[in-house]
């Protein structure tokens, strides 16, 4: 499989679930609360299930294109650094 096969492999869940994501909030607006809950649970399921799986086995491969490796590096460092300041405010 090629890069940009992989990315594209990523990339048509995340197109498909996160608008559908925002469309959970017209519909819970438009009184369909119910409705609104089940969709967004649906569609947090598949974002975790399905899109973190996929993720995992084409992360290797996406690590190889220079601009991914960069965002992904400072993702990463950020990321870190966000859970060691929240560690150091939560244990005293």
């Amino acid at each position: 499989m090629g890069l940009y096969t992989s990315l594209l492999l990523m990339a048509v869940p995340l197109a498909i679930v996160e608008p559908l994501k925002l469309a959970v909030v017209f519909v819970g607006g438009d009184g369909h609360w119910l409705v609104g809950l089940g969709v967004m649970i649906c569609a947090y399921a598949v974002s975790l299930l399905i899109t973190e799986r996929l993720f995992i086995l084409v992360k290797p491969k996406l690590l190889t294109l220079h601009w991914f490796a960069v965002l992904w590096s400072w993702f990463v460092v950020g990321r870190d650094k966000t859970l060691r300041w929240l560690r150091s405010k939560w244990t005293l």
